[in-house]
């Protein structure tokens, strides 16, 4: 546990007492705070008081006497699309607002840094999609490079529940827009932009909210390298904002839509082949179609990411091209669940989006898609003929469903009660060679708690078919 700098003997609120509220709290307690714990939630309540937190209702109208803080659960909004009626409570009393990750940056380094010969250092990955696998990716090239490293944030453990850093020790957190928005400390060592299309609209209060909120990883962090992204206008505006000129290697723009030229430092996949180029000569390159772990345009995307990010520590390119050959992916992206009859049985539940659930469509062929959930604004209606050129059928399930069926066009579909009846129909209509894929392009709690309780119901489905159909 990172224990928090700056609060002793002050007494400091905390709302929303999930994994990183919790750490959060015990984080502020082990650092010599009082932390006054809240949940809206009596059954979290109960649990914060049976790991010896104090309970106290910040409900009430003097709450905020000798307050020192208060700490947000991502989860909470602050501003849109309305705040949470604690926090706009806090803030009229001038109460600051900060979250867990605010809290991890302020308080990391510590005193025995000084007897290191290699400082620690934090990778930031924030972005729309690909921010968990470029995430796990990293941790996954520096563990098999042999260097100390944890992976926190929005994935693995709560950024203060990590340990003390170690000599040398990588860092690497998965950000999501809602930690960064309200996050007081920023400072990572090198942050990473994967790509930006729309999500959390309300919650930001548009898309330029959105990419504010992101922004800011760069803006106000002042990484020592930043790895953008620049497959979208926003991308190509921030690599020139942080960028002081062509041959400013700070700034190590990323692609996967076209070759970068330029004297600076760049990264970019085509035909599945990495390519990376300094000065205008190409000083490193991996063959991506080899490599299982990795497969589809979005995938190579997410490796330039993070073959960038490790480049920037010195890791030489054959070390993560190895590596890469490794990595295993991530469960619910574009995890292979199985092969049956010579159908491949794929699991990409975290497509919540229309975006992410395009990018795995254009990794596989013959397809037997199951969409649907409960659908964001527009549904599918933004995907093209060559979106869905490689879709055999698709087999429609959750509150989106008859939605997207009429969004579909000339595309095959049917229409299920349950994912079960998904799974059976497009296994027993697959023939070899095609692929079931799961991508629903939507959200999952019309039937499913979240995207991983939704892939682990595909998962279990697709592990009881029979091997003779």
């Amino acid at each position: 546990m990172i224990p928090v700098k700056g609060y002793d003997g002050q007494k400091v609120a905390v709302l929303g007492l999930g994994r990183s509220g919790l750490a959060a709290a015990h984080a502020l307690e082990e650092g010599g705070a009082e932390a006054l714990c809240w949940d809206d939630s009596s059954e979290a309540r109960d649990r914060a008081e049976g790991q010896a937190l104090i309970v106290y209702d910040l409900t009430r109208a003097d709450a905020w006497q000798d307050v020192a803080a208060l700490i947000v659960s991502p989860g909470i909004p602050h501003l849109y699309p309305t705040p949470n009626k604690i926090i706009a409570a806090a803030m009229e009393a001038g109460v600051p607002v900060d979250n867990d990750i605010g809290l991890f940056f302020r308080s990391f380094a510590g005193s025995d840094w000084d007897s290191f010969d290699t400082m620690p250092k934090v990778i930031a990955v924030t972005g729309s999609n690909g921010k968990s696998t470029t995430s796990a990716l990293i941790h996954h090239v520096l563990e098999e490079a042999g260097r100390p490293s944890q992976l926190a944030g929005n994935i693995g453990r709560g950024a203060l529940d990590i340990d003390p850093a170690h000599d040398g020790e990588v860092v690497v957190l998965e950000l999501s827009s809602y930690q960064t928005d309200l996050a007081r400390a920023l400072t990572p060592d090198v942050a990473v932009f994967t790509n930006l299309s729309p999500d959390h609209l309300d919650r930001h209060g548009g898309m330029g909210g959105y990419f504010a909120a992101k922004r800011r990883l760069f803006a106000e962090g002042g990484p020592d390298r930043a790895v953008i992204g620049v497959d979208e206008p926003e991308g190509v505006y921030l690599a020139g904002q942080l960028s002081e000129g062509p041959s400013d290697d700070r700034v190590i723009r990323i692609s996967v839509d076209r070759k970068l030229s330029g004297s600076g430092w760049q990264v970019f996949a085509r035909k599945g082949f990495l390519s990376e180029y300094r000065k205008g000569r190409q000083v490193g390159s991996i063959d991506l179609r080899k490599i299982k772990g990795l497969p589809g345009t979005h995938n190579h995307q997410n490796a330039c990411a993070a073959y960038a990010a490790c480049r920037t520590l010195g890791l030489a390119p054959k070390q993560i091209e190895a590596a890469f050959h490794a990595f295993k992916g991530l469960p619910h992206r574009s995890q292979l669940v199985r092969e049956l009859n010579g159908v491949a049985f794929v699991n990409d539940s975290k497509a919540t989006n229309v975006d992410s659930a395009r990018a795995a469509l254009s990794a596989f062929k013959n397809i037997r898609w199951i969409a649907g959930g409960l659908g964001k604004d527009g549904g599918i209606e933004s995907l093209s003929a060559d979106d869905l050129a490689g879709v055999t059928k698709a087999y429609l399930i959750g509150n989106s469903a008859r939605d997207f069926a009429l969004q579909l066009g000339d595309v095959p579909h049917e229409v299920f009660e349950t994912m079960e009846q998904a799974v059976a129909r497009a296994a027993v209509d697959a023939q070899p060679g095609d692929t079931v894929l799961l991508a629903p392009a939507a959200a999952s709690f019309d039937q499913y708690p979240d995207f991983e309780k939704r892939g682990e119901d595909f998962t279990r489905h697709v592990a009881a078919l029979s091997v003779g159909g």
